[in-house]
């Protein structure tokens, strides 16, 4: 089995529901061969990133910058699993309550360092919220883990 690891930061009910959108995504019934894990920032750390095959990143925007929970989460792990997770498949959700370029550009940096590769676009929710948000996550998820479970990545 293929371990999908999403890591979100959810401090409001709309980011709740992205989170479980993510959810529903990873685990959808037609995919027979990923399991999937959901952590936010603050419970998720190195171990969990050296278990995965890949890993679905959420934050929200925060005064042009990622959470400080997802930011946490990889000073604690950036460095545990640098040279054991180069490739890890990944991709981002960013709620962004103006434009996300700023959130996006932090968190590609971090990733290009940690030489984490990019299998989908980041998702960008921007301005306020609008009920296909979720299903643009659900759909970012469900697209990884299948990735995942054709041995795509």
């Amino acid at each position: 089995m293929k371990q999908l690891l999403i890591v979100a930061h959810a401090p409001s009910v709309n980011t709740q529901a992205l989170r479980e959108a993510a959810r529903r995504g990873a685990e959808h019934p037609d995919l027979e061969h990923v399991v999937c894990t959901v952590k936010t920032p603050f419970e998720a750390g190195p171990a969990d990133l050296l278990a995965c095959d890949a890993v679905l990143l959420g934050t929200t925007e925060n005064l042009g910058y990622m959470s400080g929970a997802l930011k946490d989460f990889f000073d604690r792990s950036y460095y545990p699993v640098l040279d054991e997770k180069q490739g890890l498949p990944c991709a981002l959700y960013i709620r962004a309550g103006h434009d996300g370029t700023g959130t996006q550009r932090a968190v590609e940096s971090i990733v290009t360092g940690l030489r984490w590769r990019w299998v989908q676009q980041p998702v960008v929710l921007q301005g306020e919220w609008q009920e296909t948000f979720a299903t643009q996550v659900e759909e970012l998820a469900m697209a990884l883990a299948a990735g995942l479970d054709g041995g795509m990545f």
